[in-house]
């Protein structure tokens, strides 16, 4: 089991799925002091959370030696994507570096990455279903499933020359519920929504199941990788008829072109992601959570769909 959480530290607090866990943990009793960066202030302030605004590349071993941090758990990350792929990259990936220094320096004993199935890459001849000791294939042409992939090997390197610290990492399909405000989440709320004309379904993992997983995982110290993807897939078809919207669908080659210009042109309101990003919804990938559900004897609150209808209800209550 290892040590107690008792301190825990998390890059990103400020994002989507580092304010869940915020929550979360601000209601578990073991947890004595949370303490939190990122470069935007949270949304919310907790009894136990404590808050630097910095940047995740920032040397910060002496908060994590002022609080006496025992776990570190990295969610920050460039999710959406941004036209500097070179200060995209250097954030994810120096970032991730600055991390594990610190984490050296300051003798934390537990890290927690936030990976992601992107690692996988989208391809057409992905493993069905993908596990745990598929090939990671992330996208070269795709700067967030690229460097995903590189971090990951950057994490491979460090456990091997770092045994006495424990690191998990977690790698979720997409996460759905009320908090997905993501560029595709932005793209499926249009009125009329822009589709390659042969899409896959998708699956998803609830936002509330991956953070419960994440504490889970911490809380009985689980070293080692584990997929998170909820039961089932969801359609484009099925999404956008929940949503009260309708699908548009342009064949292949013209959409990447005429996405393209609209990238280029930064034109935000046709499309917030490059074209490479469209071979995401024709080779999705589907996660096997055998691993984790035999490990963590755990039961998904929500299925692929169910947890897109949350979201569905909360767009149409908003």
């Amino acid at each position: 089991m290892g040590a107690s959480m008792e301190r825990v530290f998390i890059t990103g607090a400020s994002g989507y799925i580092g304010t869940k866990l915020l929550s979360l943990l601000n209601d578990k009793a073991e947890v004595k002091e949370i303490v939190g960066i990122d470069i935007k202030e949270p949304a919310i302030s907790l009894e136990k959370f404590t808050f630097y605004k910095m940047d995740v590349r920032e040397r910060f071993e002496h908060i994590l030696k002022d609080h006496r941090i025992d776990t570190v758990v990295h969610t920050a990350y460039v999710v959406p994507p941004i036209h500097s792929t070179k200060l995209m990259e250097d954030i994810n990936i120096n970032g991730t570096k600055n991390v594990l220094l610190s984490c050296i320096k300051a003798d934390v004993k537990h890290i927690f990455y936030t990976s992601s199935a992107t690692a996988y890459g989208f391809h057409p001849d992905n493993d069905v279903p993908l596990t745990e000791d598929s090939r990671l294939r992330g996208n070269d042409d795709f700067t967030y499933s690229k460097n995903k992939k590189e971090i990951e090997s950057i994490f491979t390197a460090f456990i091997s020359e770092n045994p006495q610290i424990k690191v998990t990492l977690v790698r979720p399909s997409f996460v759905a519920g009320p908090g997905f405000n993501d560029p595709l989440a932005r793209h499926l709320r249009k009125r009329f929504v822009l589709l390659p004309s042969n899409t896959q379904p998708f699956q998803f993992v609830h936002e509330d199941d991956l953070v419960e997983i994440i504490y889970l995982l911490l809380e009985k110290r689980l070293a080692g990788v584990f997929n998170v993807g909820a039961e089932g897939t969801i359609t484009f078809n099925e999404m956008l008829k929940l949503l009260g919207n309708t699908p548009i669908s342009i064949p292949f080659g013209l959409m990447y072109l005429l996405n393209g210009a609209a990238w280029n042109l930064r034109l935000s309101f046709i499309t917030e992601f490059p074209s490479p990003a469209l071979n995401m919804v024709r080779y999705p990938w589907v996660v096997s959570s055998e691993k984790l559900k035999r490990e963590l004897n755990y039961r998904y609150k929500y299925t692929s769909r169910e947890a897109f209808m949350d979201f569905a209800d909360f767009v149409k209550r908003s």
